[in-house]
């Protein structure tokens, strides 16, 4: 195809869509004119008239139509890989917004960081750790990490972990004092520390998992916290049971500082999801930070 034939038929495009020779033209910066002789030229050229003018509107027609409904994805997909190959030529520059609980920056973000500073060091993050279901196209987030049963089933979503599973946690001092709990019931019987949600104020609930489904546990919560390394911390020192993310604890029960207990009724969740919206024209940065999520998450992190 020829330089001039791609032209006129974005013309076309452009006039049909608007349905307006006049409006056509400012959008191509073209006279109206000109624009008009172009038309003729592409109709005369396939030899069917495209077009239905009169003084007042501009119409296709069922050639047009159909001719038009095959082009536009076409010419955006060309413009799409024109568009792409010159991103990919460019070093990856500018701010990413990425939303996160506190768990998923600590675990996934933090450990990427040197790499990503080492690979690409003009791209910025803009972090904001928020443990509540944000909508990160209404808040102007480019990506997000949840659970992924959390995610909102119109986005783009990449599994970047493993399942997770809950723990329940003691430090050796609090239990020199107190016994393990054998059973859930037992729960009831000790000091418990528990997670509550900044915007609502909700506890979270004690959940596990028998052999016909979820136990929910009424604990009595004798510290509650919106921070997850608050209540890691005071399980540590002895205050009480702390129900947190087993990848969280991992690194303290190995190095013995605290006890899992009741691990047979561990609660198991979807595990942590990287999303964003399905975006054609998604820029370089963005493509550059998801590509180096996805490949290397496995390599910086160590807890899964």
């Amino acid at each position: 195809m020829k330089g001039s034939e791609f032209s006129e038929l974005k013309a076309f495009i452009c006039v049909a869509e608007e349905r307006s020779f006049r409006r056509a033209a400012k959008l191509l910066r073209m006279s109206p004119s000109a624009l008009s002789h172009t038309i003729r030229t592409l109709e005369e050229r396939l030899g069917v008239r495209l077009l239905n003018r009169t003084t007042r509107s501009v119409a296709t027609t069922e050639a047009g139509q159909m001719l038009l409904d095959r082009l536009v994805p076409a010419v955006k997909e060309i413009s799409s890989a024109v568009r792409d190959a010159g991103a990919s030529q460019a070093e990856p520059r500018g701010r990413i917004r990425i939303n996160l609980p506190r768990i998923a920056a600590r675990l996934l973000i933090t450990p990427l960081l040197p790499l990503l500073r080492d690979k690409y060091p003009r791209l910025s993050l803009d972090v904001t750790i928020d443990d509540t279901v944000t909508d990160i196209v209404g808040e102007g987030f480019d990506v997000g990490i949840r659970s992924g049963e959390l995610v909102q089933q119109d986005m783009i979503a990449v599994r970047l972990t493993p399942d997770l599973r809950m723990a329940v946690v003691g430090s050796p001092d609090y239990f020199s004092r107190c016994p393990k709990p054998l059973h859930l019931e037992d729960l009831r019987q000790h000091q418990c520390l528990t997670y509550r949600w900044d915007h609502t104020g909700v506890l979270q609930r004690w959940e596990f998992r028998g052999p016909e489904g979820a136990i929910f546990v009424n604990v009595d919560s004798t510290i509650t916290a919106n921070e997850t390394d608050f209540l890691l911390d005071a399980a540590r020192k002895g205050t009480g049971l702390a129900y947190i993310s087993e990848q969280l604890a991992k690194p303290y029960i190995e190095r013995g500082e605290l006890i899992q207990v009741l691990n047979e009724w561990s609660a198991v969740f979807s595990g942590f999801h990287l999303y964003y919206v399905n975006n054609p024209y998604m820029p370089a940065s963005l493509r550059a930070f998801i590509d180096l999520i996805k490949s290397d998450i496995a390599k910086t992190c160590t807890y899964w």
